[in-house]
């Protein structure tokens, strides 16, 4: 890749990075190792001590998630339609079905209401769950999502796949604390606040969640003797437990994470306050410079929160530039300049279509039809966001 060349996003690995990987690499154990256990306190640590359950990346966080709350046939779960194909994805594979839910167009969040006209709809079967998408790294109303399964009795599954770090509620409590949620899904792809290479993590503060997740991420094998059922295999003739043996109560998969990676994530979440902060300086940097351009070119509008920012996302008005957003993005990555849209409506997309029907949710394709990711990461400098704003003024204008 050219050296001039902005992505959207892009890790950022220093020389401890790579030196606590190269530790790993020289140890005896490249997996199911003590750097799976040091990630998973730190990760705890920073969750306000949250049990956390590392795993292979956010998909099969939010699969977990979804088995480990117990959705199958016969269930629904409440998912809104701007979010990544993943979110939606999990209900799907766990068995329960998706019911699609609108989202706010100038940010792109779902909100209660959302959920409460989503209900609504809701003729038959039994609404579970909720996955609340924390986009972009902005909450929505954490409280009144509490509120909402309160009085209609489900389980809140936060998809904070964009949100680590994020503060919320003057800025108390942190995305992954689940003070408000049941569990907390996580992501650490190379474009995310922190890299793993991939990864992902599940938080929650039940024991038996947690035990749950454990469980699902390794073929749902135990090995504590209190969990054994066929006594005459477990047990050999002194009443110890056999040395080799292990049981399968319920079917899980290999959703775990390496030695390697997690020696990477602990490396880097020490430098999340640094990353966070960063990109909040850019985030400002670029909001100043847009000003000139509004109503054309908008950010998203803010929540009442601290976001940890993943994406940098405008609405650009390109009806009114009479340009439509392919060509605009193929201009920008003549200038050497990355964009992305994030997302389509899952709702959109064939499989659900074919399901579930054409659902209307004008919020929904409104923020679509609009919505544009710029370059955000930690190793840009300011002259890289006055860049970016400088093609875009030249194309706007």
């Amino acid at each position: 890749m050219n050296a001039s060349f902005l992505p959207y996003g892009r890790q950022h690995i220093d020389d401890e990075d790579v030196a606590a990987v190269v530790a790993v690499l020289r140890s005896d154990m490249l997996t199911t190792g003590p750097a799976v256990s040091d990630f998973e306190a730190a990760l705890s640590d920073h969750a306000g001590g949250a049990d956390s359950v590392v795993c292979a990346n956010g998909t099969a966080a939010l699969h977990m998630a979804a088995l480990a709350a117990g959705l199958g046939p016969g269930d629904f779960a409440v998912v809104p339609a701007i979010t990544f194909l993943a979110t939606a994805n999990a209900v799907r594979l766990a068995g329960a079905e998706v019911m699609f839910a609108d989202v706010d167009p100038t940010t792109g969040l779902m909100m209660p209401a959302h959920v409460e006209a989503a209900l609504s709809r809701s003729r038959s079967g039994r609404v579970k769950a909720v996955f609340p998408v924390h986009l972009a790294g902005q909450t929505a109303d954490p409280a009144g999502f509490v509120r909402l399964a309160d009085q209609h009795g489900f389980m809140l599954i936060e998809d904070a796949c964009h949100a680590l770090g994020t503060r919320y509620l003057d800025a108390r409590h942190v995305v992954g604390s689940c003070d408000h949620s049941a569990m907390t899904c996580f992501s650490f792809h190379p474009v995310k606040s922190i890299a793993m290479g991939e990864g992902g993590a599940v938080t929650t503060r039940d024991p038996s969640l947690a035990q749950s997740l454990r469980r699902l991420r390794s073929h749902g094998m135990v090995h504590a003797k209190a969990d054994f059922e066929n006594r005459d295999m477990a047990f050999g003739p002194d009443g110890q437990a056999n040395p080799w043996y292990y049981e399968m109560p319920a079917v899980g998969l290999n959703y775990r994470a390496s030695d390697i990676q997690c020696a990477l994530g602990t490396s880097q979440l020490t430098k999340l306050p640094r990353f966070l902060e960063r990109r909040r300086q850019l985030v400002r940097k670029y909001d100043e410079l847009f000003a000139v351009l509004q109503p054309v070119v908008r950010p998203l509008s803010r929540t009442d929160c601290v976001p940890g920012w993943h994406l940098y996302v405008v609405r650009i008005d390109f009806d009114a530039i009479g340009m439509d957003r392919g060509t605009f993005m193929r201009k920008l990555r003549q200038q050497g300049i990355g964009s992305q849209v994030h997302y389509i409506p899952v709702s959109q997309q064939p499989y659900y279509r074919n399901r579930y029907g054409n659902i209307a949710l004008p919020g929904a394709e409104e923020y679509y039809r609009s919505c544009l990711s710029l370059p955000l990461y930690p190793s840009m400098n300011d002259d890289d966001v006055s860049r970016v704003v400088a093609a875009i003024s030249a194309i706007v204008r």
